[in-house]
């Protein structure tokens, strides 16, 4: 692919046009805080040898600016340099900077300082929730703008908003988008998204959008009503789901490779241009993982591999060499290099102990009356501790967002879950209660983006309110990993290779050089994980992820050290490293 300076992207009566030529897209989807910094270029180049000719990305919000006016654009989540890294791999780029972006992505890419806003009426023309989308929108376009095409740059479609027709119809919302993003010096086509549902294309529309759709079948079908409502220019599917996520609890989604090559095959028959959805997938490093709530809220696994054709590891796939086939009876495709799959190192380190490991990382925020939502306690707290005495004996219910450890006394007596419906307990009188609530993944699709997390209003005791004072304590997650690194470790914590949460654990181990790692989680129960500080995200017992993805630039020659976080107990209190990712059984 050549460009100049002053190469032109513009949208034909029949086609996009490259300095004026017909150009198909054929692009695929990468998110860059899914994936390493520096593997960003291996992701990027092993995309452009199936023969894809663009990159797509999503811009999360809330990655760059966590803590309003704490604005970052560097390391993980240096767009800048993730765009000039497809310009010099020869590709172009398509940016989706939302504000939203679903993307199974925490709070659907919005901050939480935004979306707990009181009154603020999201995704709308309210001058509120306008006020600091259009802060957001002017520092990412000052990233983009210098690196659209005609200024020499691999940028060449931006999309206003995400999937908005299956969510509203606010026509001054979209227009004011599309006056900033213009305004900011976006020069390009920019596009909608929805699928090929006509209200939604409908809901979704403005005389300034190219709209384009999201599907994974059906595509003769879906090709014919994007047409009835993009009646000129180019066909495209934005996103042409080739995998699917997994939630916690559920088994591991794949997708038969011949069945999505067949599909890649229609629409490419059919002149459509088109966006992989996942090229590479990558993962929900830290905390990072979504939920999805269509009446029964699920939680988002750490992995984000999407049963792409670049796996979460940067493997080369069976779907990878299909779509390739595909894509060369209708594109050209570069040569592909001799590749094989290797193994990882195998090996194991036995684990030693840190006592109270909550205790490193934990600030003690005050009396309440009332339990405080963990959104009034600030920007991303995951990790809770409500305190109550309770005078009277009674059976409890409690509303928990999401996941709840009750202790009475100091002792453990249950376990309240969001996601398996209500539970109650009986308590005896005059015991103080104490729940420690975890929040495991913010909604990132439809109306309960932004919903209070933490524990949702007084317990009841038989029906009526606990009184409080209740006394809240928060425990900073990402924290914890160096506290537990740097702490005295105790013998007497590990018993026949078993541990009980709450607890710290940690082993150091030699590489003979930085290499991928798959950390076997399937002898732990629930908590965090890192390796050489690097916050590698959550696991969970409940699976289907039986791996968690340690990416080679985070290990390093010589002295090696993971640490977790166990909050429940470790029934093989080890260290273990497999040759092969383990992401569940299979389903598709």
């Amino acid at each position: 692919m050549t460009r100049t300076a002053d190469s032109r992207f513009t949208i034909g009566e029949t086609d996009f046009l490259l300095d004026g030529a017909p150009h198909r897209i054929i692009s695929g989807a990468m998110h860059y805080p899914r994936v390493h910094p520096e593997l960003w270029r291996d992701r990027i180049r092993k995309a452009r040898l199936m023969g894809l000719n663009a990159i797509e990305t999503y811009v999360a919000w809330n990655a760059h600016e966590p803590v309003k006016g704490e604005w970052r654009e560097d390391g993980d989540v240096d767009l800048g340099r993730f765009l000039d890294i497809i310009a010099e791999e020869g590709m172009h780029a398509i940016v989706r900077p939302g504000p939203y972006i679903c993307a199974e992505w925490h709070n659907g890419g919005l901050p939480t300082w935004l979306t707990s806003s009181p009154g603020m009426r999201l995704r709308s023309s309210d001058p509120a929730y306008l006020a600091e989308v259009t802060g957001f929108l002017e520092k990412v376009n000052a990233i983009i703008a210098p690196r659209q095409i005609d200024r020499g740059g691999s940028v060449i479609l931006v999309q206003i908003e995400n999937e908005y027709g299956a969510y509203g119809a606010d026509k001054d919302y979209l227009e004011a988008l599309v006056r900033q993003t213009r305004a900011a010096g976006i020069t390009v086509p920019l596009t909608q998204v929805d699928q090929p549902i006509p209200h939604m294309l409908e809901n979704g529309a403005h005389p300034e959008l190219h709209k384009t759709g999201s599907f994974g079948g059906r595509v003769d079908e879906r090709l014919a009503t994007l047409r009835e409502h993009q009646p000129t220019g180019p066909l495209m599917c934005m996103e042409f789901w080739c995998g699917w996520f997994d939630h916690w609890g559920e088994k591991h989604h794949t997708t038969t490779f011949a069945d999505s090559a067949a599909d890649l095959d229609r629409l490419l028959a059919a002149g459509a241009s088109v966006n992989i959805y996942m090229v590479h997938g990558g993962t929900n490093f830290g905390l990072t993982n979504g939920a999805n709530d269509s009446g029964r809220y699920l939680p988002l696994v750490t992995s984000y591999d999407y049963d792409s054709p670049i796996s979460e590891s940067g493997e080369l796939t069976a779907k990878f060499h299909a779509f390739r086939e595909v894509i060369a009876k209708h594109a050209p495709v570069p040569g592909l290099p001799e590749t094989s799959a290797t193994d990882a190192p195998v090996l194991s380190a036995a684990f030693e102990a840190v006592a109270d490991p909550l205790s490193l990382a934990i600030a003690d925020r005050g009396a309440f009356d009332a339990p405080p939502a963990l959104d009034e306690l600030g920007p991303d707290v995951v990790l809770a501790e409500y305190t109550a005495d309770a005078a009277d004996a009674g059976l409890l219910e409690a509303k928990v967002r999401d996941y709840a450890w009750v202790s009475r006394d100091g002792v453990q007596v249950g376990i309240l879950q969001r996601s398996i419906g209500d539970l109650t307990l009986p308590v005896p009188a005059g015991v103080r209660l104490s729940l420690l609530i975890e929040e495991t993944g913010r909604v990132n699709y439809d109306e309960k983006i932004g919903e209070a997390k933490g524990l949702i209003g007084a317990p009841l005791l038989d029906g009526v309110p606990l009184p409080g004072p209740w006394r809240v304590r928060t425990i900073d997650v990402p924290a914890l990993g160096q506290a537990v690194a740097d702490a005295a470790a105790s013998d007497a914590l590990i018993v026949n290779g078993r541990a009980t949460g709450p607890v710290g654990l940690r082993a150091s181990f030699d590489l003979m050089e930085p290499a991928d790692l798959f950390l076997d989680t399937s002898g732990w129960g629930k908590g965090f994980a890192w390796m050489n500080g690097f916050f590698l995200g959550r696991y969970w017992r409940r699976g289907p992820q039986r791996t968690l993805y340690v990416p080679g630039p985070v290990t390093r020659n010589g002295r090696n050290e993971v640490v977790i976080v166990e909050l429940e107990g470790a029934t093989d209190a080890t260290a273990r490293f497999l040759a092969r990712p383990d992401l569940g059984h299979e389903v598709e």
